[in-house]
């Protein structure tokens, strides 16, 4: 993955289940702060995440503490996420190793504690899930496994701490169940649905409100790139339009998915000029173009062109 959107999204370990997820669904895209430079791969031991970066911009206070936040667990989650391909020690040691690349010993030393709770109230959540009652309506499952989770916290973090790494989804699970209760409610008429679902984007915390509405912005502003090129703008004028929407570095991004995009589809528009001239050529002749012009990977994406 070459360019990632700066805006922030909830850890792997959400709440609402996917059909509630579809209903108010999450922001996906997250802004991930490169790590600093190794002299190694540090995402090679789990093949699926190969060309990614590691989510979590965590980071130290001015007192030099680790700041204890969301980032912190988003940053766990990426690596807990290629469990299947990777055991949970080679995981862990993946994580620790991660966090001395970023840190000195003392708040790495400080990190890998939390780490080490983390995996101790993941493993305790899961073993708790178990007893819980299944549930025909979604809400009440949801609320049962949010009041679940915290009653488990306290066992492995302090007020302060579960409020750094779980209140910003805790908040957004908070405000989809409302937001589902409103929907299902029969008894509500459509002008006062809308004013209750008016009323929760009123209350809504602005940090959340960004994370809700970042696709949709990613989409107006979109439109009216494409809307721009129409009339003949150019990438200084398209930069700009961007970098005001968003920022200077995510709009310097976005142009260079553009010239990838561009160079992609150059590649493709002479493959197939030249793969028409040597269609009646036998198998062995049509993969000698192929080769030509994409590598191995490549080649599996020519299905949908051909």
């Amino acid at each position: 993955m070459t360019a990632r959107m700066q805006w922030k999204r909830f850890g792997a370990g959400a709440l609402v289940a996917a059909l509630l997820v579809a209903a108010y669904p999450r922001p996906e895209v997250a802004a991930v702060a490169a790590p600093p430079p190794s002299t190694s791969d540090p995402f090679a031991f789990v093949r699926s995440m190969e060309g990614t970066r590691p989510d979590g911009d965590v980071r130290l206070g001015a007192d030099g503490q680790l700041v204890v936040d969301a980032e912190l667990g988003h940053l766990f989650d990426y690596y807990l996420a290629g469990l299947g391909e990777k055991d949970l020690q080679a995981i862990r040691a993946e994580i620790e190793r991660e966090l001395e690349r970023r840190f000195a010993p003392a708040p790495a030393a400080q990190a890998k504690r939390f780490l080490a709770s983390y995996l101790d109230y993941k493993r305790a959540l899961a073993d708790a899930e178990k007893t819980l009652a299944p549930q025909a309506d979604l809400a009440r499952s949801a609320r049962a496994r949010l009041a679940l989770k915290q009653r488990l916290r306290p066992q492995f973090f302090s007020a302060a701490e579960a409020a750094g790494l779980f209140g910003a989804s805790d908040a957004y699970d908070a405000d989809a169940l409302a937001r589902l209760d409103i929907e299902q409610n029969g008894a509500l008429t459509p002008v006062q649905r809308e004013q209750q679902m008016a009323a929760l984007d009123t209350r809504m915390p602005a940090a959340l409100r960004e994370d809700r509405e970042a696709p949709t912005k990613v989409i107006r502003t979109e439109a009216s790139v494409r809307k721009l090129r129409e009339q003949g703008a150019g990438d200084d004028e398209v930069y700009r339009l961007r970098a005001a929407a968003f920022s200077p570095e995510a709009a310097s991004r976005l142009a260079d998915l553009d010239r990838e995009e561009a160079a992609w589809k150059g590649r493709i528009k002479a493959y197939l000029a030249q793969r028409a001239t040597v269609a009646a050529g036998s198998e062995a002749v049509q993969q000698q173009v192929r080769d030509q012009h994409f590598s191995a990977d490549e080649q599996r994406r020519l299905g949908a062109y051909e």
